[in-house]
């Protein structure tokens, strides 16, 4: 599902940051990276806004909406018994729903 999603919630403030790694260690899609004086983004689009990078971080440099993504979107998905790949179920508007076009999309609004 990795770079399905394509807008995400997730927002970065590298000024904040004080190079703590927790986001590089703990982001399952290595959406940040080691850097010199700060985390570097580097993989902004892979983001599926899970939260823990934003839960983690001790300075709060890292901002996410988790719970709105297609973390959620696979979660609802497998606790409904849906296929992520025909039908979405994450309640999203049926033009973004879990990144797909309107017409590949099945059961957006949960019907």
């Amino acid at each position: 599902m990795k770079s399905s999603y394509g807008e995400n919630t997730l927002e970065y403030f590298p000024e904040r940051c004080i190079n703590c790694r927790r986001c590089t260690q703990v982001c399952p899609h290595q959406v940040f990276a080691e850097g010199a004086d700060h985390a570097a983004l580097v993989h902004p689009s892979d983001c599926m806004e899970c939260g823990a990078c934003a839960l983690n971080c001790p300075v709060e440099a890292i901002s996410v909406q988790s719970g709105v993504g297609c973390a959620w979107a696979m979660i609802s998905a497998a606790l409904r018994g849906k296929d992520m790949d025909t039908e979405c179920s994450c309640g999203g508007a049926s033009d973004t729903c879990c990144g797909q076009a309107p017409d590949t999309i099945h059961d957006c609004q949960g019907k």
